[in-house]
């Protein structure tokens, strides 16, 4: 079970893992893998999105690995994984390093429910149809994320949607100028943009120190690579029972794309719109987030599969 920790202003520490593990996917990419909590509990994989890392799911660790196998990777090049080849960024990719970390930390035939946050999220809708998703996942959660139209449809710049709009929204997300330190007009503009407008300082602050951690070019490529995203018909192929959440204030991934999974997903157990709510829905609404991945446990894993 994790262990908590305070640092020296009484912030709790992050969780620390009880096992550590390197998987090797498809390309020879090592991706870094953290396994929290009791053995044999219900397992629970965490996949997070575009500039972050396995800390942005502290909360969700926090609060599951007291009686869940929670398993949170490093997508390549953030966090702890190494930086991919320059050819190592696509949607392929994404779907490689999931099923190597399923296979790497599941044993054959293990259940589990997966929840993925933005480029986390479009690594299930990737994976879907795949031989270890499918062996694996028991259900799923999609969290602010959307599978096309990424770019077309962002809020993050206030003009009227059209070409003008897309082309400066793709500038913006695909420049190559460096975030440096986390300053107070840092965490300003990066709340404008990723998270609701009423955040708690100190949830603006925690996203800050995960989104400027991003290298550079990890960052880039993997902007050019949601700049061009059409996974509509992984959508179709996730044939698990899949919840959607979303934050009203989304501007990264507005509402119109949780609502257009919630009609296209074939089986769809709901899609929880969080009022006020930005884009980092599980740093900005912890418990709301944690409780969905819990009710998915307690509904889609058999009996069996929870007292394994």
């Amino acid at each position: 079970m994790s262990r908590l920790l305070q640092r020296g202003g009484g912030e709790p520490a992050p969780p620390v893992a009880t096992r550590e593990l390197t998987a090797v996917s498809a390309d020879g990419a090592r991706v870094h893998v953290e396994l929290y909590g009791p053995e044999g509990a219900p397992a629970v994989v965490l996949s997070h999105g575009w500039t972050c890392s396995t800390q942005f799911w502290t909360a969700q660790i926090r609060d599951l690995a007291a009686d869940h196998r929670v398993i949170a990777y490093d997508q390549r090049g953030h966090g702890r994984s190494p930086a991919a080849s320059k050819d190592g960024h696509s949607t392929r990719a994404l779907a490689d390093d999931l099923e190597a970390v399923l296979t790497t930390a599941l044993e054959p035939g293990t259940r589990a429910v997966l929840a993925g946050h933005s480029m986390g999220g479009m690594t299930l809708m990737a994976a879907a149809g795949r031989p270890k998703f499918t062996e694996h996942a028991a259900a799923a959660l999609l969290c602010s994320t959307g599978s096309s139209r990424l770019v077309a449809e962002s809020l993050v710049l206030p003009m009227r949607p059209g070409a003008v709009r897309t082309r400066l929204t793709r500038a913006i997300l695909g420049s190559r100028a460096p975030l440096g330190p986390v300053t107070p007009l840092s965490r300003r503009i990066l709340r404008y943009g990723t998270m609701g407008p009423g955040s708690a300082p100190e949830r603006v602050a925690e996203c800050a120190r995960i989104v400027h951690a991003c290298p550079r070019p990890t960052r880039v490529a993997w902007a050019h690579v949601l700049a061009e995203l059409d996974l509509d018909a992984g959508v179709r192929e996730l044939n698990v029972p899949t919840a959607v959440i979303a934050g009203t204030a989304d501007r990264l991934t507005p509402l119109v794309h949780a609502r257009a999974l919630a009609a296209a997903l074939p089986e769809c157990v709901g899609l929880t719109e969080l009022t006020g709510m930005g884009h980092m829905t599980p740093v900005e609404a912890p418990e709301a987030v944690s409780a969905k991945i819990r009710e998915l446990v307690d509904v889609h894993l058999k009996p069996e599969e929870k007292a394994a």
